[in-house]
């Protein structure tokens, strides 16, 4: 993994005039359509269940690293 910064903060997000607008730590602001609102918000879901089970299971020593 590369140095960048981790926060733990969530971003901030509104719609506004059929916009969806984000709003997060280190100056991220951006706007998107609904529709990319959504696949945005579906892929993040799905990353999220994978890396909070790829944290559980980092300190297991049959866990496969390459995986």
């Amino acid at each position: 993994m590369s140095n960048r910064e981790i926060y733990s903060e969530p971003s901030r997000v509104s719609a506004v005039d059929g916009v969806v607008q984000v709003d997060g730590p280190d100056a991220v602001d951006i706007a998107m359509t609904p529709e990319a609102a959504e696949e945005t918000s579906e892929r993040l879901a799905d990353e999220s269940i994978k890396a909070r089970g790829q944290r559980r299971l980092k300190d297991y020593p049959h866990r496969d690293k390459d995986a």
